[in-house]
């Protein structure tokens, strides 16, 4: 898995979310630095789980659509003694 980092603007955004959230629900203000610090500590040590999740959606995504086709090419065939 290639390194990935988040752009500038999803990070700006999440740095706002994780504020106001620890404002809303813990009543602990965190500053800009310190949530940055959390987004990477979050992103190391949880990312990896949340994308092999994202990968088995998207594997269980594809073999539906695998049976789909599947069932559309069964439907094209032909029986023995047929003309058409």
């Amino acid at each position: 898995m290639a390194d990935q980092s988040l752009d500038k603007e999803t990070r700006t955004r999440l740095v706002a979310q994780i504020q106001r959230y620890f404002d809303d629900e813990l009543e602990l203000e965190i500053g800009n630095m310190d949530t940055e610090f959390l987004i990477d500590y979050l992103s190391t040590n949880l990312g990896a789980a949340f994308y092999n999740l994202g990968l088995k959606d998207a594997q269980a995504l594809l073999a539906r659509k695998v049976d789909d086709i599947n069932d559309e090419f069964y439907a094209l065939e032909k029986t023995l003694g047929d003309r058409k």
